[in-house]
C-alpha cells in the first residue's frame, strides 16, 4: 500500500522567501519538497550538519553560479516542515552561516510547536 503524501507545512517566512528564486531553483526545490513529502530523498536533500541526525534536511541548488538553498524537517510523521530558504552568498566558506542556523534552530523549535497544536 503507497504512503499518503505528506502536507508541507511552512514556517516563518519560508514560502515568501521560496517564492523570490528564480524559476529553475523553485522548480528544484519543489521537486525535492514533493520527493519528500512521498517519503523519499530527492538527490539534491541532505542531511545538515549541526542537528545530530537525518530529521534535518537541506536541499542545494545551484543556478547562474549562485547557491540556493531550502532546509526542512522530517521528524514530525504527520507532515513536512519546511523551515527556511535563502540564498548562500559565500563563495569561500562550505559551512551555513551561523546567523542561517540560528534561524533554523528557532523554526524547528516553532515546528515543534506546531507538532503538538496539532496533535491536541
Amino acid at each position: 500500500m503507497p504512503q499518503s503524501e505528506r502536507p508541507l507545512i511552512w514556517v516563518g517566512s519560508s514560502r515568501r522567501d521560496l517564492r523570490g528564486f528564480p524559476r529553475q531553483v523553485r522548480r528544484e526545490i519543489g521537486q525535492a519538497l514533493f520527493a519528500a513529502q512521498q517519503g523519499e530523498t530527492d538527490p539534491a536533500a541532505k542531511p545538515l550538519k549541526g542537528f545530530g541526525g537525518r530529521f534535518v534536511v537541506e536541499i542545494i541548488a545551484d543556478h547562474a553560479d549562485d547557491t540556493w538553498r531550502a532546509v526542512y524537517t522530517v521528524r514530525f510523521p504527520e507532515a513536512i516542515y519546511v523551515l527556511h530558504a535563502f540564498q548562500k552568498k559565500s563563495k569561500r566558506r562550505i559551512v551555513t552561516p551561523k546567523k542561517d542556523m540560528d534561524l533554523i534552530h528557532r523554526r524547528l523549535a516553532e515546528a515543534e510547536r506546531l507538532h503538538r497544536e496539532r496533535q491536541n
